[in-house]
């Protein structure tokens, strides 16, 4: 029995279904103390809310994330489908000619007997795809690696981008950070699955129209979202976990990670490391960059300190 499920709906859910599993893998891992940037001790003193209310509000954000990416799906007129394109590369005998711009792949409409040279004018180049299967499914256009990189990188740039300048005001605004963003600063010491416990409000504005952005603006398509915002989330989830684990492959790739996020928990960093969850350009360019020193903690485990003075 074949079971057909739509990129739209595997983009709206797998990252939901990834964040859960990846969290969980972290929860045993968080017995071994020599690993751990804080004690056990400290988690259960220290955080303000408890783990029950923390996975509540992390599947209302959830929810309302998926809704806005059904929403999203649904709204945008989505270009990538091609059914069943036959012909020459000058005249096609099929329905629908896909044309390619420097942003992304473009349904101009019916083409039969029409010439790709007179439909492409304008257009910095396109191509014509042969697509072969059941002529009542429609297939994806497949993109060269080359562009579908270069709209992960966007998407990241983007998120990073909005997310940055968005948190920072948020600490920046009293209202908001007493209202809205100190939510998420209830947990002072952080742990996988609270990764996304925020303000519903907070989810909203900094997450889902951050996703939202980066999707349209990188110009990817519903199958490309699924695993960037896979990848966003098991990014995101690694920066809270609280760990450094050796042999952890973000920490090679990324400045930006659990140690270097731990000290905005804190309440001397709180001005600082703002950026999230992928680079941290925009704390060295903004002057709100802190950096550390991971130093063995008494009692076993580990602690990331800052290695400049903290102003207030």
């Amino acid at each position: 029995m074949d079971f057909n499920v739509s990129d739209e709906i595997l983009g709206t859910f797998a990252p939901i279904l990834v964040y859960w599993v990846y969290s969980g893998i972290y929860i045993p891992l968080g017995r071994f103390e020599n690993y751990r940037l804080h004690s056990r001790k400290d988690e259960d003193e220290k955080n303000l809310v408890s783990k029950q209310t923390v996975v509540k509000g992390v599947l209302l954000q959830q929810m309302v994330q998926a809704v806005v990416a059904i929403i999203l799906f649904t709204v945008r007129p989505f270009d990538f489908m091609v059914f069943n394109i036959l012909g020459t590369s000058d005249k096609i005998q099929g329905h629908i000619v896909i044309l390619v711009d420097d942003s992304r792949a473009r349904i101009l409409g019916q083409a039969k007997g029409h010439s790709t040279k007179h439909l492409a004018k304008g257009l910095t180049h396109f191509s014509v795809e042969e697509v072969t299967g059941n002529d009542s499914d429609a297939s994806v256009v497949q993109q060269p690696p080359l562009v579908l990189f270069r709209q992960f990188v966007v998407a990241m740039l983007v998120l990073d981008t909005w997310q940055y300048f968005m948190h920072r005001y948020m600490h920046h605004n009293k209202f908001l950070y007493r209202h809205i963003h100190s939510q998420h600063h209830r947990l002072v010491v952080p742990y996988s699955f609270g990764a996304l416990y925020n303000h519903p409000v907070e989810g909203l504005l900094l997450d889902t129209i951050g996703g939202a952005l980066s999707f349209l603006l990188s110009g990817m398509s519903p199958r490309m979202s699924i695993f960037f915002f896979s990848f966003a989330t098991i990014k995101t989830v690694d920066d809270h976990c609280g760990l450094w684990l050796p042999g952890n492959l973000f920490h090679f790739f990324f400045r930006n990670n659990s140690a270097y996020h731990d000290i905005h928990h804190q309440l001397y960093g709180t001005k600082y490391n703002y950026s999230q969850p992928f680079f941290v350009m925009w704390d060295r360019m903004l002057g709100t960059y802190m950096p550390y020193s991971l130093e063995k903690r008494a009692g076993g485990g580990l602690e990331a300190k800052p290695t400049k003075d903290c102003k207030d």
